[in-house]
């Protein structure tokens, strides 16, 4: 999954959705010398200054950097004057810096990098932002703002804190309420952070009490395994939250399994298979908390204004910010057919 430190820039309040349309369009693509007026319609898809996006990405072996790539191509399909060099996608951090190398010398206008490990891709962002060729540094951070020139990624905090207040108003007047956690990979900060969100939101509930927590691979196989661990050690509980939808699929038949259907469960991400078992309502999984991939075709967005010299669509400001963190919706039934068409598989 996605990896996410400490730095927070500007705030969406609608996720998935409002993290394509906002930037859906960058202020206006056709040529002047004269500043775009603040007035100025926000989608405005005319074809402007041709633009080349470099795209490099981790291997995609989860659902969700799936839908990363996906949403990536889909969106500079939308633009006639944007073209896409995207590489092949590797979890081995020699052959990324490698794929990046290659397209900076390829001299493309800007580059979109997911690293797969942040830290040890920090020096080839600082190589192209060198270069003059400007980074849009997707989710997974870079050790500096200088190997960068805008930052878009998701809230692992602010997932666990969503996931928490949910889970804590439908418990909130349930006397000595239990709470359990099957989380991500704990060697990852964004799974701390996680947690960390969620343990928070919980102190504002002192009736609730987590009396659990196992940590899993974000795979199939491992959610099912340590699910049916709680589920064990676990007679009696009132909710569960998972950290990712891939692992909640497994984490279901576990349940499923046990014919335990006593407790609520809140998932995480945003699986269309998530999104299904949500609206059909005949099960545990009540909700989830979104860590939406369209964040990659906002990242296209951006770029495209980099390259064309523009701001973004909605701001006042001539120029993009240098951090934007999306925000983590709830979905539930209520507003789950909003979000189905974000649903990754």
């Amino acid at each position: 999954m996605a990896h996410r430190t400490s730095r927070r820039g500007l705030l969406f309040g609608t996720a998935a959705v409002s993290a394509g349309a906002l930037l859906t369009a960058c202020t206006s693509n056709e040529s002047s010398d004269e500043p775009a007026a603040k007035d100025q319609p926000a989608a405005d898809d005319k074809p402007g200054k041709e633009v080349t996006i470099g795209f490099a990405g981790p291997q995609a072996d989860h659902g969700w950097l799936n839908a990363i790539n996906e949403n990536a191509k889909s969106r500079a399909e939308k633009y006639e004057d944007v073209t896409l060099e995207i590489t092949e996608g590797s979890n081995d951090t020699a052959q990324q810096i490698g794929q990046i190398e290659t397209l900076i010398n390829k001299k493309v206008d800007v580059l979109v990098i997911l690293p797969a490990d942040g830290k040890a891709l920090t020096q080839v962002g600082l190589k192209a932002m060198r270069a003059g060729i400007p980074v849009v540094n997707l989710d997974r951070i870079f050790n500096t703002p200088q190997a960068y020139r805008c930052w878009i990624g998701g809230d692992n905090y602010g997932m666990g804190l969503n996931a928490g207040h949910y889970i804590g108003e439908k418990l909130k007047d349930k006397p000595n309420a239990r709470v359990i956690e099957l989380a991500g990979v704990d060697s990852l900060e964004l799974t701390r952070q996680r947690t960390q969100g969620f343990d928070d939101a919980l102190k504002n509930y002192p009736n609730i009490k987590k009396v659990a927590r196992q940590a899993a691979d974000f795979t199939v196989e491992s959610g099912q395994a340590k699910m049916a661990q709680l589920l064990q050690a676990q007679s009696k509980f009132d909710a569960l939250w998972n950290h990712d939808d891939d692992q909640g699929v497994g984490a279901l038949r576990a349940i499923e399994q046990a014919g335990r259907d006593d407790f609520l469960m809140v998932g995480g991400a945003g699986a269309l298979s998530a999104f299904q078992a949500i609206k059909q309502d005949d099960g545990v999984l009540k909700a989830t908390v979104l860590y939406p991939p369209t964040m990659a075709a906002s990242a296209i967005d951006l770029a495209r204004a980099l390259g064309q010299g523009k701001g973004v669509g909605g701001l006042a400001e001539f120029e993009i910010p240098a951090s934007m963190t999306l925000y983590s919706a709830v979905v539930d039934k209520d507003n789950v057919d909003q979000y189905m068409s974000t649903g990754f598989k």
